[in-house]
């Protein structure tokens, strides 16, 4: 059986690669994308338990262990998965001894980096995690593996490109009459520069040759107008469709769930918009314009073959050879543009944590630390761009000592043809003519390949995106909020019956476990518990952006699942931990996505929140622009804008995640006393720790480890003296 090589696609994807090339090595072919669904991935990664899990739900049997290296030389079974590097995933294939040095070496399979053979003490850095032990998981397949059926890889196709073209049709037309008028122009020269020489020059006839010399050069102006409109309407082209191409893929992926983000890196993202970039390139310049060489060479290759056969044997077997050199030097290149694209992508993420990071760094001098990691990723990927240079010399340099052998042989058999009287010195002329013109499609379709090569990588990257699955699926139902006439207002509000949460798979840790809450409709519930139990986990859940794992979460009678995210999101009002102000004005992020600002709502908004005298201090007023783009703000002053936001959009339900935490006492209290206004009639979520926030809630939910520990008013779990009353016992002289 023959292993194979499946890369990374991105930062986090070498646990499922490295489960795709075992399972190629027993004879299934696994769509990575399908194996990153299941695996239960994270922003750290996958852990070695979720790589066991889902090689056992494909049918593996699984053997996890700590061994040292003799016990893996001796009794390990191959291929088997190695944990590397204390942070990533690979397979071991072969241990080989060499018969001369008697040392032993190791084959890999690397998802980010490829095949390759490590000497023993390599190996042994990278795999070690405690100086004498590595980790490895053996498997083997059992009968449930070779039964199962497996999604199809999905096919790298690039008809949904069409639908771009249609939009530009009168222009691809005109586009395409200009080629093919260019084409012809280029058709006439070689019948000019012949009739030059054995009818103008020959006959020492100065007319005519005036005459040809004058064609010539109206020909040369016709194709230079031409080109210049060419160009003009292939950048117009190009630029609408690029614009198109990325704007469809940046609506697509806003329509994607959560959980499809939290296993990408701002790099990985940025990588991909240049993915479509590449698309746009190969479907515009690089494909319309091979199309027209093409014909442009079938042209000139009927007029050689008018000339002489024997011409055109010679050309086009040299041709041959020369194209399958290109081709074979491509597929070494495929490889390496995975991994460019990974370090691409780690490269930018770490620019993007300097620029952004650059005041605790000054603060802790982490930037030479910083600086350093950098480089590192730089020095990655200069090696991998030297790899694609080496090989893309290796095919170019092969590739023009043929092409020029060619060149030399045909000039030299049609020279040969002169002396022999077989053929004209003008013949001889327009033949060197046509050679050079054919030399121009040749290379457009070494370039071409090597584009579709890209653009092919580039799409099986974006079909992961493409063929998600949305969040927002049809048959979901709108939230249907509380109505005047209702009378039975006590029993409604969101219910959470046995709800449980994991990240990562069904052995991970519970983040919630076995919530039972009721929380009323109209009223105000406050959620406390120290860091890590599980509050801001369980508010991202009543906004759908996680599922349960077990039990249900009921809005009234309508279980969440039933309910459009959309619709959920559009009743609330959010202020989370990590809010985010966009680069934008004040009142562009305070209003949001309200076309036509609403000023009165707009002054509540401010009024509620106490910013009003922030902003009417600020030249521009309300205009100001803030965020990463403008000017900087304090924690205060965006939490404050976070609540504006929260207000101006008037919502059913509210839901504050620590909103006061960085304000001072006074503006804490002001904000606090506004609010209580507002929240008349709205059901109202708090999550937080100080006790002036939470103290007037009709209930408060106490949370520890993931679960209820106590429920009640302040009085009441106050003189329970139990969690509530050790969580804020510190901010009240409550006594023992």
């Amino acid at each position: 059986m023959k292993l194979k090589f499946i890369p990374q696609h991105d930062q986090m994807d070498c646990g499922p690669a490295c489960i795709a090339m075992v399972a190629s090595y027993f004879g299934k072919q696994i769509p990575l994308h399908f194996l990153k669904q299941n695996a239960n991935l994270s922003r750290e990664g996958v852990s070695l338990l979720s790589i066991s899990e889902l090689c056992q739900d494909i049918g593996f049997e699984t053997y996890p262990a700590k061994l040292t290296l003799k016990t893996l030389d001796e009794n390990g079974s191959l291929p088997c998965i190695l944990h590397w590097n204390k942070n990533h995933f690979v397979v071991l294939l072969d241990v080989k001894k060499s018969l001369i040095t008697g040392k032993k070496r190791y084959k890999l399979a690397d998802p980010s980096h490829g095949i390759i053979w490590m000497s023993e003490k390599d190996f042994l850095k990278s795999w070690l995690s405690d100086g004498e032990n590595g980790v490895a998981l053996f498997v083997s397949p059992t009968n449930s593996f070779y039964q199962q059926t497996f999604p199809e890889e999905d096919k790298v196709n690039l008809s949904f490109a069409l639908k771009y073209f249609k939009e530009h049709k009168k222009k691809f037309i005109l586009l395409s009459s200009m080629l093919l008028l260019g084409s012809g122009l280029s058709l006439v020269f070689p019948f000019l520069t012949q009739s030059l020489i054995d009818k103008g020059v020959n006959t020492k006839d100065i007319d005519l040759i005036t005459i040809i010399l004058i064609s010539q050069v109206v020909l040369y102006l016709g194709s230079i107008t031409i080109e210049i409109l060419r160009n003009w309407l292939m950048l117009y082209i190009g630029t609408r469709i690029s614009i198109s191409i990325i704007s469809d893929f940046l609506k697509k992926i806003l329509l994607l769930p959560m959980g499809f983000f939290d296993t990408k890196m701002t790099g990985d993202f940025t990588q991909r918009i240049q993915d479509n970039e590449r698309i746009e390139e190969f479907l515009t310049s690089q494909s319309l314009m091979t199309f027209f060489s093409m014909i442009t060479f079938l042209v000139f290759f009927g007029v050689l073959w008018y000339y002489n056969v024997s011409i055109v044997l010679i050309y086009s077997s040299l041709t041959a050879l020369s194209l399958l050199w290109a081709q074979y030097w491509l597929k070494k290149r495929e490889i390496l543009d995975y991994y460019r694209f990974r370090e691409k992508g780690q490269s930018q993420e770490s620019v993007y944590e300097l620029l952004n990071g650059v005041s605790e760094m000054k603060l802790n001098q982490f930037e030479d630390y910083k600086r350093q990691e950098w480089e590192g990723i730089q020095n990655k990927l200069f090696k991998t761009t030297l790899r694609i240079l080496r090989v893309d010399q290796y095919q170019f340099s092969g590739f023009e000592f043929l092409n020029q052998l060619k060149n030399i042989l045909v000039t030299f058999f049609a020279a040969l043809q002169v002396v022999k009287g077989n053929m004209t010195i003008g013949e001889l002329l327009a033949i060197s003519y046509i050679i050079g013109q054919l030399n121009s499609p040749v290379n457009q379709m070494i370039s071409f390949f090597r584009s579709l090569q890209d653009a092919k990588l580039s799409l099986s990257r974006l079909n992961e995106v493409q063929n998600h699955e949305e969040e927002e699926k049809e048959g979901l139902k709108t939230l249907a909020l509380r109505r005047a006439f209702d009378q039975d207002n006590d029993e409604r509000g969101i219910t959470l019956n046995n709800v449980s949460f994991q990240y990562e798979g069904p052995k991970s840790p519970f983040v919630l476990k076995d919530l039972n809450l009721f929380i009323p409709e109209g009223k105000v519930t406050a959620i406390v518990g120290a860091s890590g139990s599980g509050k801001t986990t369980l508010m991202k859940m009543l906004l759908r952006f996680y599922d349960p794992t077990k039990g249900s979460i009921h809005y009234n009678d309508d279980n969440i699942l039933d309910l459009s995210p959309k619709s959920i999101r559009e009743n609330y009002g959010v202020v989370m931990q990590d809010g985010f102000i966009f680069s934008d004005t004040i009142e562009r992020n305070i209003a949001t996505s309200d076309v036509e600002i609403n000023s009165k709502k707009m002054e509540n908004a401010v009024k509620v929140a106490n910013i009003s005298s922030f902003i009417d201090n600020l030249p521009l007023g309300y205009n100001t622009k803030i965020g990463a783009a403008g000017n900087g703000i304090s924690g205060g002053q965006k939490q404050r804008i976070l609540i504006a936001r929260s207000v101006y959009k008037n919502p059913h339900f509210i839901l504050f995640d620590e909103a006061t935490s960085a304000l001072d006492a006074e503006n804490e209290k002001i904000i606090h006393d506004n609010l209580q206004e507002f929240f008349k009639g709205k059901t109202v979520i708090i999550v937080a720790h100080r006790l002036s926030t939470v103290k007037n809630a009709d209930q408060i939910i106490v949370l520890k480890n993931g679960e209820v520990v106590e429920k009640g008013d302040h009085q009441d779990l106050v003189s329970r003296k139990a969690d509530y009353y050790s969580l804020v016992k510190n901010q009240l002289e409550l006594g023992n």
